[in-house]
């Protein structure tokens, strides 16, 4: 069983991380959008810059670290829809986009399950 929901739903419920963090690289990180984040009441998780010219502190490479295994946990499953797979959503009604999605989440959950099997088979 699967669940796909519109961006418009709040899927709160669904998630296991809080839903009030927002998750980006480095690119992402301006004063203008830790202002936006903030009025919204939105935690950033976004990763932090180097300093120019300086190392980066060990504390900031230890939590962007941190951040990044979160993140590489979901991306690498829509790189993978978007690459290989070519996974591309265009659809009229969300039935149609709710059943192309599911599909390519089973398909890709079946590769993963023979990938796994392969690695873990005696030779």
């Amino acid at each position: 069983m699967f669940l796909v929901c519109l961006l418009s739903v709040n899927p709160a419920p669904l998630l296991w991380r809080d839903p009030s963090d927002v998750w980006a690289d480095t690119a992402y990180r301006s004063q203008a959008n830790e202002a936006f984040l903030a009025s919204r009441a939105l935690r950033s998780q976004i990763h932090r810059k180097k300093p120019k010219g300086k190392p980066m502190p060990r504390r900031t490479a230890r939590a962007n670290a941190g951040k990044s295994a979160v993140r590489s946990a979901v991306e690498h499953v829509f790189a993978r829809q978007k690459g290989p797979m070519a996974l591309f959503i265009r659809t009229i009604g969300i039935a149609r986009a709710t059943t192309k999605i599911g599909l390519a989440n089973l398909v890709y959950n079946m590769q993963r399950m023979v990938w796994l099997a392969a690695q873990t088979a005696p030779t």
